[in-house]
């Protein structure tokens, strides 16, 4: 009996070796020896060039855009020992996390466990770098990426005393970022720009961001923030409920109390995903994307000057990335991604909403509808009789002058019905039918 085929080798893991402004010379020796055994070395043509000769493999810049190349530049060079140089930590902000998602989708599934199709060997981050230089403790300092990202991003960080690092898109960064902290009211925030981080160029600009006029920088640099808020800024809290002249609006907003009474409800989480639905300003859909930057949502408002309006106040409130659907619900909502949360702020009388609404939401998924008129709030109850959840009614009243007194003027009371998608249940034994003999 002849002996069985050797199984084939397993391929050689992609290496992603992290590289800093120093260059070569700030490498370690399990860095070094990776560049220099690989046959394809894949980078940014500024990272290439930080390479010696020694290292020979063939060197392969990215092309743009960079995500949809990934992998066929990957299998163009399957069965190759492959190189791929990233700016510092490749996990932080860099091309690990493409990477890492690439092969996980090219994985063939198996039942046993497959050898790693990735290896990983970091250099100190820019991060770590900008808080060794300012003396800020890494773990008690926020981070905002303005890399492919808009700048309008860095508003939701924007807090009286707040320590921000801000990486840059570019040599014009720091300018942008000096206009938006005046726009916001920010503009005695002490900036410092520190280019070239662990090189032999490294240097820091200084000034505040009300009079910024520093030449464009190094395209390498991170910005350091200690943000100081001018006097008459309104500050903006980091829970719901935002003062309602934070918002642009045309009357269509849910107010502030209610607000936060409705964000409760919705209970937003890390990742999940909203549908705002009568998006009006926006201001729901708004502040729960501002609750954790991984939080998505969407907003679907049929009036097209509304619409506008939400985009303009995503913008301004740092979560440019609310996405805003325009057309009128139910329709708007075919083809939307599966929501985590629904709120139904508007056009609850429109045939067909609520149940489409509920159709959609997975189980555990949230549901919570807003209402002042006796038609909505009848529905509101027929869904409260078939789901469950809680019906509750809010009552807001607000101190006004009567004459030379003070008295209470009641805002409209807001019917409000929350619920829970349950599990789907399969019926217990006792309740199925009985067998019965056949003749």
């Amino acid at each position: 009996m002849s002996p069985a085929p050797p199984a084939p080798a397993a391929p050689e893991p992609v290496c992603v070796v992290g590289i800093g402004a120093d260059g070569w010379d700030g490498l370690p020796a399990a860095s070094r020896q990776a560049l220099q055994h690989a046959e394809v070395l894949i980078g940014g043509p500024r990272q290439l060039a930080l390479l010696p000769e020694e290292c020979a493999g063939e060197r392969v810049p990215w092309p743009t855009p960079l995500r949809p190349a990934v992998p066929g530049l990957l299998a163009a060079h399957a069965g190759r020992r492959v190189c791929v140089l990233a700016s510092g930590d490749p996990m932080f902000y860099g091309i690990g996390r493409t990477l890492t998602e690439v092969l996980a989708e090219q994985a063939p599934p198996a039942a046993a466990p497959q050898q790693p199709r990735l290896r990983i060997l970091p250099h100190p981050s820019s991060v770590s770098y900008a808080c060794a230089r300012l003396g800020w403790p890494l773990e008690e300092t926020e981070v905002v990426t303005l890399v492919g990202r808009p700048t309008e991003n860095l508003a939701r960080a924007l807090y009286d005393g707040h320590r921000l690092l801000v990486l840059s898109a570019g040599a014009g960064t720091p300018a942008e970022v000096a206009a938006l902290l005046r726009a916001h009211g920010f503009g005695p925030t002490r900036m410092r720009v520190l280019e070239q981080l662990g090189g032999s160029r490294e240097r820091t600009a200084e000034g505040t961001a009300a009079d910024w006029d520093a030449p464009p920088a190094d395209p390498l640099n991170v910005i350091a923030l200690d943000c100081r808020r001018a006097p008459g800024t309104a500050p903006l809290a980091t829970v719901p409920g935002l003062p309602d002249a934070a918002y642009e609006h045309d009357g269509q907003l849910t107010k502030r109390h209610v607000r936060a009474a409705t964000l409760a409800a919705l209970a937003p989480a890390p990742g999940e995903l909203l549908w705002d639905i009568g998006g009006g300003s926006g201001s729901i859909a708004i502040e729960w994307l501002r609750a954790h930057r991984s939080c998505r949502a969407l907003s679907v408002e049929r009036d097209a000057v509304r619409a506008e309006r939400i985009g303009r106040n995503a913008r301004a409130l740092g979560v440019p990335a609310l996405r805003v659907v325009h057309g009128p619900a139910p329709a708007a909502l075919d083809g939307l991604p599966t929501p985590d949360a629904v709120f139904i702020g508007g056009g609850l009388t429109a045939p067909g909403l609520l149940a489409a609404c509920w159709e959609a939401l997975p189980a555990g998924g949230r549901i919570v509808a807003n209402t002042v008129t006796l038609e909505s709030e009848a529905l509101l109850a027929d869904q409260y009789r078939q789901h469950g959840g809680e019906l509750v009614r809010l009552a807001v009243a607000h101190a006004v002058p009567v004459g030379g007194f003070t008295g209470w003027r009641q805002a409209m009371p807001v019917t409000q019905w929350s619920a829970v998608k349950p599990q789907a249940t399969s019926p217990s034994p006792s309740s199925l039918p009985e067998e019965t003999e056949q003749p």
